[in-house]
């Protein structure tokens, strides 16, 4: 049965915007609509918005103004530092191997697989632990002398599990290679610091946190060099070609110092709920396990394994429910390929169609909770039962 009640889970896939950023935004849509670089005074004015949300994000990443790239999306930013910085290697003869992990978002995967396959990089694919981890001590065993960019992600959308990023920065330090991490799941729930994590680069995107979708941040550590992969005029210090979108850059500043200031107090109190989701749902529904690291994850990130059934109908009957989820992967049935995540951790493309994601946010509750705990567990164990008697029709 249908209802009007909606309880939001999938906070990993985005976040609604703030009202906040929608106010700071508003103004440079119709007040303050100048072109960034133009001299006129509406060119000026919306180039100090521009320049004014630079020093802001540079404020909470620990960074440079001038480090500071504004894109359109978290993919963008990904592409834009592994093509940029494997492009300006090669060209100045520095090397042409390039080192990201198993468990990595797509954006970066498959723009790795891309360089390798059309560009002639070498590219190699760390392994992971069970948990979606990658051992320092494979990195170094991964490094070359023709190694030019290591790029791993600071948190894993799927399964939430954390890396250790600032020990693998600084393996890849030790040989002088630059480090990229994809933060992009990060933002708002782990702080931000560049020089802490000891990173070269860096991703995000608004619309994670509370701000616009199509606007997002590569931090570019000054003195690692970049080929743009965006030719035109000379934006961005010519490192992205096209016209700023100050309106969703005034937005996503905003919405990155508001989730920087709510960071510690939001993180305790999602944990809590988190945590009781990874106790209750095991201990509900026999034949569950946990994905990702039991502890080494997100504060707001529960996800989960589920035997003997495919995903799709558990979202189907959630959402009917009035509770939005998602799978946190690509699979949703055994006949399809598996989440290339899943398949790092060494889950079986059985056991990864019955895969759930839980993401919980600002708006997120008790009773919320109280409410996905008393529908989920009687729609797991009515999906098990109607997919063993299909079974036995079957056989």
């Amino acid at each position: 049965m249908k209802t009007s009640r909606t309880v939001y889970l999938d906070h990993s896939a985005t976040t609604p915007l703030s009202s906040e950023a929608l106010e700071a935004m508003l103004p440079y849509f119709s007040e303050r609509y100048g072109n960034a670089s133009a001299i006129y005074r509406l060119g000026r004015e919306a180039k100090q918005g521009l320049e004014d949300a630079r020093r802001r994000v540079a404020e909470v990443l620990n960074a440079k103004p001038s480090e500071i790239v504004f894109t359109a999306s978290g993919s963008e930013s990904d592409n834009l530092v592994l093509r940029g910085v494997a492009w300006a290697a090669r060209r100045a003869g520095r090397g042409n191997h390039l080192i990201v992990s198993g468990v990595e978002h797509k954006a970066v995967l498959e723009t790795a697989k891309q360089l390798r396959d059309l560009f002639d990089f070498e590219l190699t694919i760390l392994p992971v632990d069970s948990y979606g981890r990658v051992d320092p001590d494979d990195l170094r065993k991964a490094i070359r002398s023709d190694t030019v960019l290591v790029s791993i992600m600071a948190a894993n959308n799927e399964v939430g599990t954390l890396q250790p990023i600032a020990a693998l920065a600084a393996v890849a330090h030790e040989y002088g290679v630059p480090f990229h991490t994809d933060a992009v799941q990060a933002a708002g729930h782990l702080p931000l610091d560049v020089q802490a994590w000891g990173v070269d680069a860096l991703s995000l995107s608004a619309h994670k946190f509370y701000g616009p979708k199509g606007v997002g941040v590569a931090y570019v550590r000054d003195g690692v060099p970049l080929v743009s992969a965006i030719t035109g005029g000379g934006h961005e210090h010519k490192r992205r070609a096209g016209t700023e979108n100050v309106a969703g850059i005034v937005g996503l500043a905003t919405a990155l110092h508001q989730a920087e200031q709510l960071r510690p107090a939001e993180s305790e109190r999602l944990l809590s709920l988190r945590n009781r989701l990874l106790e209750e749902i095991p201990a509900r529904i026999p034949g569950t396990r946990i994905s990702g690291h039991p502890h080494e994850r997100l504060p707001h990130h529960a996800s989960f394994l589920f035997e003997g059934i495919e995903i799709q109908g558990v979202l189907m009957g959630l959402d009917m429910a009035g509770i939005a989820a998602s799978s946190g992967s690509a699979c949703t049935s055994a006949a399809q390929a598996p989440s290339s995540v899943l398949t790092a951790m060494g889950v079986d493309a059985v056991a990864a169609a019955g895969h759930l994601r839980l993401t919980m946010g600002r708006a997120t509750r008790e009773e919320d909770i109280d409410y996905l705990l008393e529908v989920l567990p009687p729609l797991v164990m009515r999906l098990r039962t109607l997919t063993s008697a299909d079974s036995l029709q079957t056989s």
